[in-house]
């Protein structure tokens, strides 16, 4: 776990990492943040042809087909850091399914936040020796891309309590915060636990509320996240007392660094979940493992879902949390969020229709 936890924050640093499978050694290197300098070096010490690995989502969105989840493009001679980073696939001679190694490195991506994108390519022969050099004195670290690729599924199953005090709130004065860090140490999220456990209602009202920086802070007009998180907190207190989970989800789990660059994507024209696709995500980043462990930590086995999203219901039935009944939560609909809120309904499912057609009729 320590390793892989290392690897990652190379990466965010834009050190290359090396990793190992049975297909044989593999440096990667993330696209993000790449300068010619470090993309030579790289490409000295290696002399199969580099790979630019990226997911089924942003080869679809270039209006390629993909053979498979992640793909790795034999690329045509050297590319340039610009080439990496167009909006267009640079030159490439095949396109071949990724490797588990290169499968491991997008994953390690997504963990850190970072564009799903990585350059790759096997050491040549005679980089060997600097290479293990360099590894055995700790400078580049190499890994297992098997455990590495296991130990990022497990990521968020389990959490631990770490601190908690008394919080009142404008809508809810008894509430006690508890913050809960995953395994790893990376991720942190709250339990925003209002009234008393001992008289909430059967089932308990609960929300699980991703973090939304530009919404819940700034109220932002591109979305209704702010709106909700209030309108929740507000909402379970007239119910009894219940559970908020506020997760550190960032922009559906993609970050706030390419959140900012799909809102950008959508000044262009994309609807919210094409833009996400633009960068190499899918609709939809989140997973509910931490969200179920802090649910069973609390003892919470039967809950009334506040949302409008379908798959939060499924996501906490599939891990033995039972959703006995669900209330929507709604903010309102502006000019700015109106396509956003559109999108959600139309293409991700959202129950939204009583807030678009209210806003339709007024």
């Amino acid at each position: 776990m320590y390793q892989l936890e290392r690897a990652i924050f190379d990466l965010r640093r834009g050190v290359p990492v090396l990793l190992t499978d049975g297909e044989g050694d593999c440096l990667v290197r993330p696209v993000e943040g790449q300068h010619e300098g470090a993309l030579s070096t790289l490409l000295e010490r290696c002399g199969a042809t580099p790979r630019l690995v990226v997911t089924r989502h942003r080869l679809e969105a270039l209006g390629h087909e993909a053979p498979s989840d992640a793909v790795s493009l034999v690329l045509a001679g050297a590319p340039s850091s610009w080439d990496l980073m167009a909006g267009e696939l640079p030159a490439y001679e095949a396109m071949l399914s990724a490797t588990t190694a290169e499968r491991t490195a997008l994953g390690m991506l997504r963990r850190g936040s970072l564009i799903p994108a990585a350059v790759a390519a096997a050491p040549r022969q005679e980089c060997r020796d600097e290479l293990a050099r360099l590894v055995a004195s700790g400078t580049l670290l190499s890994l297992d891309a098997v455990q590495a690729g296991e130990a990022l599924s497990r990521l968020g199953h389990e959490v631990v309590r770490v601190s908690e005090a008394a919080v009142p709130l404008a809508d809810a004065e008894v509430t006690r915060f508890m913050l809960f860090r995953e395994a790893d140490g990376m991720r942190e999220h709250l339990a925003v636990v209002i009234g008393e456990p001992a008289e909430w209602p059967e089932p308990v009202p609960i929300r699980l509320h991703s973090a939304c920086l530009t919404g819940d802070l700034f109220a932002s007009l591109l979305c209704d996240c702010g709106e909700q998180l209030r309108n929740a907190v507000a909402g379970i207190h007239e119910l009894g007392g219940g559970v908020l989970l506020y997760l550190d989800q960032e922009g559906r789990d993609i970050g706030m660094a390419n959140k900012l660059r799909a809102i950008g994507l959508q000044e262009l024209g994309l609807d919210t979940l094409d833009a996400d696709g633009c960068l190499g995500f899918g609709h939809d980043e989140r997973r509910y493992a931490a969200a179920v462990a802090m649910l069973q930590d609390l003892g919470i086995e039967r809950v009334q879902l506040l949302t409008n999203n379908p798959r939060k219901i499924s996501a906490l039935a599939e891990s033995g949390i039972e959703v006995v009944k669900r209330q929507g939560v709604y903010g309102r609909v502006t000019p700015q969020n109106r396509a956003y809120l559109t999108t959600k309904a139309g293409r991700s499912g959202h129950w939204l229709e009583p807030l678009l057609d209210q806003d339709d009729s007024a």
